[in-house]
């Protein structure tokens, strides 16, 4: 890779109209779930109505776990002196981890209240991750932040609006790599939906998969990544310590799947809800 400045400005300006490249991919991320849930839902048996109530579940999840997960993990400080800072999302700071854990809690609102196993609502949203992960890293990248450790200076990209001059290093240009990536659980997880029969795969294999795949890929990508927050334990920084747990549930979820199939299915009243269980005498 040769030397490149990367210096483009993170407003498009349209006529009149601004707006943020990296809420332009916010949104993009959103209309990619959106075709890509409706497309899953539907494969399964369920309707478009279903797909667009679902993405506002998991639009609300990942707006509200991403802003608190930025909050309580990489600005806690700010965040415990001016509580409203957290509500001020023209000011930036969206975690992945947080996001991760926003879709899973509205993902299970969602899923509860039709009788529909955890897990597969899981697999049907987790074709939406990588693409939606891809466009936030190029959001990222074209926000000159979240930006790599310096090269040896023969190669990699020069961001002067992060550096405040044209006089910085360069640097590895880890928001290509994560989108890369992206890009290849993407592929992964469509070769692994083909070759264990589509609606005949495991459930829960494709949650598993992109847990497993994209926080692992994270952990090695945060080694070349300007560390966000101090480091928290050895040479680990923050980020890959979040990534951990999310690779260890990724994990157990795949070898249980593997181990113990069910198949796939989104049938309403498939799961036995908690106020309809049989009680023990």
């Amino acid at each position: 890779m040769p030397r490149i400045v990367w210096n483009v400005d993170p407003v498009l300006a349209v006529g009149g109209l601004e707006i943020r490249y990296y809420s332009l991919c916010f949104i993009l991320s959103i209309v990619a779930g959106y075709v890509l849930l409706g497309w899953q839902l539907r494969r399964g048996g369920a309707d478009r109505e279903e797909a667009g109530d679902f993405v506002s579940y998991g639009f609300l999840g990942l707006l509200i776990g991403a802003r608190l997960g930025h909050a309580l993990f990489y600005d806690y400080e700010k965040f415990s002196h001016q509580p409203s800072w957290v509500f001020e999302l023209a000011a930036g700071g969206l975690s992945s981890h947080g996001a991760a854990v926003g879709l899973g809690v509205a993902t299970h609102w969602f899923v509860k209240r039709r009788a529909i196993p955890f897990l597969e609502g899981c697999d049907r949203l987790a074709f939406a991750i990588p693409p939606g992960a891809f466009l936030f890293r190029l959001g990222n990248l074209l926000n000159s932040e979240i930006v790599g450790k310096p090269t040896d200076g023969s190669w990699g990209l020069q961001f002067p609006r992060y550096d405040l001059g044209a006089d910085g290093p360069f640097r590895y240009p880890t928001q290509l790599y994560e989108m890369m990536l992206a890009a290849l659980v993407f592929a992964l997880m469509l070769l692994a939906d083909r070759r264990w029969g589509r609606e005949a795969r495991p459930r829960g294999a494709l949650t598993g998969i992109v847990l497993v795949a994209l926080f692992s890929g994270r952990i090695l990508v945060e080694f070349l990544k300007e560390p966000q927050g101090p480091l928290s334990f050895g040479v680990l920084n923050r980020g890959q310590l979040l990534s951990i747990p999310l690779v260890v549930i990724g994990v157990y979820i795949l070898r249980s799947s593997l181990r113990h199939p069910r198949p796939a299915g989104w049938n309403v009243g498939s799961a036995t809800p908690r106020l309809l269980r049989p009680q023990r005498e």
